[in-house]
């Protein structure tokens, strides 16, 4: 298996290359392609993860279609009725790719916390809060928290999120807007944190991303994927110890094991932690929706 680690469509205009997906213009709408890179402390890693980016994209496809409610950016999914454009990388393209609507992205992360995980562990073992908001003294790793809570950061393209406090995003955009999409966010995570404990899942925190488009507000990028969210075995999860996961976290381990100083260049993957990677994100996938991506073989 081969990894699509970068994208270089003839005849398309590259907008942006981001950790993972890359940005075409085709107009008046985006290609948003979702590559097989992976990223861990703000490095992207090599080699990739073959059909990382297919389980992405497919999974953010399944949570968007569960939650049709919420406007997406979602125009087109199926790479036989992309523009003619992109016709020429239509089999690249394909189980990957989306044609999608040209909105202003808020430069914020929107992030839902319903366990202390993360950097959000990190946090309040510094300071006893995550993102200005106090949190009860003596809490343990992967304890649950009594309510959800709304932790937004900054957002990078290639540097480090910051987590920082809901004021400071008010102060940014708003008071209201930054309240529409505190509760937005929170009311997902919520219906999607229920619909995961029905497929033996904790969805243990997320990260939204949330754009302007016509002036509403719109659901863009991704959709509780292993790279934006992460999801503990319910079986094995015990309060105070760091629970199984299918998510990156197992590379995020990996890669601390080396004593790499994180910088660049980062260490290069044995084979054995990127099969690893790649199962765990197949898992995630089908134990949600109960089938592997199409076209895409354990």
């Amino acid at each position: 298996m081969t990894a699509v680690t970068e994208t270089r469509l003839p005849g398309l205009r590259l907008v942006r290359r981001g950790k993972v997906r890359e940005l075409y213009d085709l107009g008046d709408t985006l290609l948003l392609v979702a590559t097989d890179r992976i990223s861990a402390f703000d490095c992207v890693l090599s080699p990739g993860i073959p059909d990382k980016g297919r389980v992405l994209t497919s999974l953010s496809n399944f949570w968007f279609e569960r939650f049709v409610d919420v406007e997406n950016h979602i125009l087109e999914k199926d790479a036989d009725r992309f523009p003619e454009a992109a016709a020429a990388s239509r089999h690249l393209l394909a189980g990957r790719a989306l044609v999608v609507k040209k909105a202003e992205v808020i430069p914020f992360e929107c992030v839902a916390r319903g366990y202390l995980a993360g950097s959000g562990w990190t946090d309040y073992l510094r300071s006893g809060e995550i993102s200005g908001v106090r949190l009860p003294a003596g809490l343990s790793q992967a304890a649950r928290f009594s309510e959800p809570i709304f932790t937004p950061a900054t957002k990078s393209s290639s540097g480090h999120d910051q987590n920082v406090s809901f004021d400071r995003m008010a102060s940014a955009i708003g008071r209201e807007e930054a309240g529409a999409l505190r509760e937005l966010t929170l009311d997902l995570y919520g219906r999607a944190r229920e619909y995961a404990a029905t497929r033996g899942l904790l969805l243990a925190d997320t990260k939204l991303e949330f754009g302007r488009f016509e002036g509403r507000l719109l659901w863009i990028d991704e959709a509780f994927t292993p790279d934006s969210s992460r999801y503990w075995d319910a079986r094995l999860w015990v309060e105070g110890q760091r629970p199984a996961s299918f998510d990156k976290q197992f590379l995020r381990d990996w890669l601390e094991s080396t004593h790499w100083n994180k910088r660049p260049p980062a260490p290069h993957l044995p084979e054995g932690i990127v099969k690893t990677t790649r199962s765990k994100y197949l898992e995630a996938h089908r134990l949600l929706t109960g089938h592997l991506p199409r076209g895409v073989s354990a």
